[in-house]
């Protein structure tokens, strides 16, 4: 593969990682399916999970009842090996309570480490694992415990 390609590769990778922080802060559940494939797997912290449904059941569980959130992407690699890919991404991810602007606030800060597999419809994420480091705040801010968060 050319190095132009892969050059490409990569930043299409990126730019759906940015697409992934998002749809999560915009609350654009149907945009999953631009980042992720149907038939991931995937593991949040609480288990081993399979299938799109599952993933945005993951995510409309803590971030539909909480306020604003601000999931931000940094320190992002991308080796690119034909038509497979393995990304690491560290993330911060801030959650506010719900209807108010100087409440409770729940940090969650960690890594995603995705395997990507190249489709018809482009770069599709078909395993994500997220390693999480610390949570800091107040976990009743997505209406639950801490651990698997974000």
């Amino acid at each position: 593969m050319s190095d132009l390609q892969t050059l490409l590769d990569e930043r299409e990778i990126v730019r759906k990682l940015g697409r992934f922080a998002r749809i999560l802060d915009g609350k654009e559940w149907s945009g999953l399916t631009d980042v992720f494939a149907h038939d991931l797997s995937f593991e949040y912290g609480q288990g081993e999970r399979e299938g799109i449904v599952a993933l945005e059941d993951q995510m409309r569980r803590y971030l539909d009842v909480c306020g604003p959130t601000q999931h931000l992407l940094g320190s992002i690699i991308v080796d690119v090996d034909g038509d497979e890919a393995v990304s690491r991404a560290y993330v911060q991810a801030r959650h506010q309570r719900c209807d108010d602007p100087v409440g409770g606030i729940f940090d969650s800060t960690g890594e995603y480490v995705d395997r990507w597999q190249r489709r018809g419809e482009g770069w599709r994420i078909v395993r994500r694992d997220a390693l999480w480091f610390l949570h800091a705040g107040d976990p009743a801010v997505l209406g639950a415990e801490a651990g698997g968060l974000g």
